[in-house]
């Protein structure tokens, strides 16, 4: 099974860009992984930060760029099933072109992020699990309600 920084190094093989937008990117590739593939694609969770979902093994690993972009890797793993590979393009595609305040606007108007925070104000620091069923369900219902208009 690929980790959360497999994942990390595949967005990372497309540009640099900041932690914030990386650590969004993953989450989106973990919840759209679960909802359409039925497949957790990797074992870390994403707890719910005041900016938006975190995974705290990727903030270990990049935590040093703080707000400067981490730059291009040339490498990008081969571990992903065709399925997987479509699924981080199509996550790639879709949320990409956004920045990281975007993503993380983005995060906090959806159910997960939300629920993880259990009416903790948006500002108070909080390492709440987003549950991986919340993800799954969020987003499964999200793919089905667009595929309907």
């Amino acid at each position: 099974m690929a980790t959360v920084l497999d994942v990390a190094s595949w967005f990372l093989s497309q540009e640099s860009f900041s932690h914030k937008k990386l650590q969004k990117l993953c989450y989106y590739a973990k919840a759209w992984s679960l909802a359409l593939l039925n497949d957790e694609l990797f074992p870390e969770q994403f707890e719910a930060w005041v900016h938006g979902p975190v995974s705290p093994t990727l903030y270990q690993k990049y935590k040093d760029y703080g707000w400067m972009d981490i730059p291009r890797e040339d490498t990008r793993s081969q571990i992903f099933s065709k399925d997987q590979q479509d699924l981080l393009s199509a996550v790639w595609d879709t949320y990409g072109k956004l920045d990281g305040n975007q993503l993380e606007q983005l995060t906090h108007q959806e159910d997960p992020w939300i629920r993880a925070r259990d009416g903790i104000f948006d500002y108070v620091p909080s390492n709440n699990d987003i549950s991986s069923e919340s993800m799954k369900e969020f987003y499964k219902k999200m793919y089905t309600e667009n595929q309907n208009d």
